[in-house]
């Protein structure tokens, strides 16, 4: 990429996908072109895909509230679009306020937002109202609103920090992925396999898998198929096929890359079976994000049991 090219993101400025843009140009130890907001996922898919804009960066997962369902469907519904690196920030909300603000009843930002902050707006008894983005929250937050965003917002929208870090988990986080033209992805993906070291650089993919044919087993033949080749699936979603009832894509993440011989092997395999794929990104990856760190008992539903449990838990837990 040149200086002069365009990275399109979910805006305005000071969202957390500005700042993944700012991040990412950081890591890479360059300037990302300039970047662009834009008031919607959609619109950053159709500039990356008409060629309006160079990249685009749009938030994919949060670590509290899982998947972003309209990133998710865009890349679904883009056959010209695809995920090319990835970029993952913490998430750490400010509750900020209008100077000279009055009596405070509601709470606004981005509905993912909004559900990190739940206990901060439960206690002070404040209704939700639903923003495009954090920064847009705080850019129009009202006199009567408490409006909740990233640090940077306060200086940006000229606002009063009402709290700091009012998040409902410390430690969250929320990956971003970074958008190109499928067609330029190999020529991006074998610049990135050279600059590596292969030894310490992990892959991750994202597949979208839709069965042709449904019935008993399908998505246990699937996931069969990752445990046959010891392909590791990291995550596994759901969405409806738009014009089908009650079908769907599954969407899944797994660590490898596809010219990896076994990811390769998998691809085969499901190709065979009938399947049609569809991978919908392809990025080096932290290998300290994801997998088990011991200490996964301390985060697990509350009300979850295991062998370990009594009867009486182990009755109320399973229903059994």
């Amino acid at each position: 990429m040149s200086a002069g090219d365009l990275v399109a993101y979910l805006g305005p400025e000071g969202t957390f996908t500005h700042q993944a843009v700012l991040e990412w140009a950081a890591r890479a130890g360059d300037t990302p072109g300039r970047a662009q907001a834009l008031e919607s996922v959609v619109q950053v898919h159709d500039a990356v895909a008409s060629g309006a804009a160079a990249r685009g960066v749009v938030a994919i997962e949060s670590s509290v509230e899982g998947y972003v369902v309209p990133s998710v469907d865009a890349l679904l519904g883009s056959a010209g679009v695809v995920a090319v690196d990835e970029v993952v920030l913490p998430i750490s909300f400010d509750a900020f306020v209008r100077p000279g603000h009055g009596t405070l009843t509601e709470a606004t930002a981005h509905p993912h937002g909004l559900a990190q902050v739940s206990r901060f707006v439960t206690a002070r008894g404040l209704r939700p109202v639903p923003a495009s983005s954090n920064a847009a929250a705080c850019r129009d937050v009202g006199a009567h609103q408490v409006a909740f965003g990233p640090r940077v917002c306060g200086e940006l929208y000229g606002l009063e920090t009402l709290a700091q870090g009012v998040e409902d988990f410390g430690g969250a986080r929320t990956r971003f992925l970074v958008l190109a033209r499928r067609g330029e992805a190999p020529g991006v993906l074998a610049a990135a396999r050279a600059g590596a070291d292969p030894a310490a650089t992990a892959w991750r993919t994202m597949l979208a898998v839709t069965p042709v044919v449904t019935g008993p087993g399908v998505l246990a033949r699937i996931t069969a198929a990752f445990g046959e080749r010891r392909v590791n699936m990291s995550s596994l979603v759901t969405r409806p096929l738009k014009a089908r009832a009650l079908q769907y894509v599954f969407v899944m993440t797994f660590d490898a890359a596809p010219w990896d011989p076994s990811a390769r092997g998998l691809l085969g395999d499901l190709l065979a079976a009938g399947d049609s794929l569809k991978v919908l990104g392809v990025y080096p990856s932290d290998p300290s994000e994801g997998g088990l760190d011991g200490v996964l008992p301390d985060h697990v539903p509350l009300g979850s049991v295991d062998a370990g449990a009594q009867a009486g838990a182990l009755d109320r837990g399973l229903l059994w």
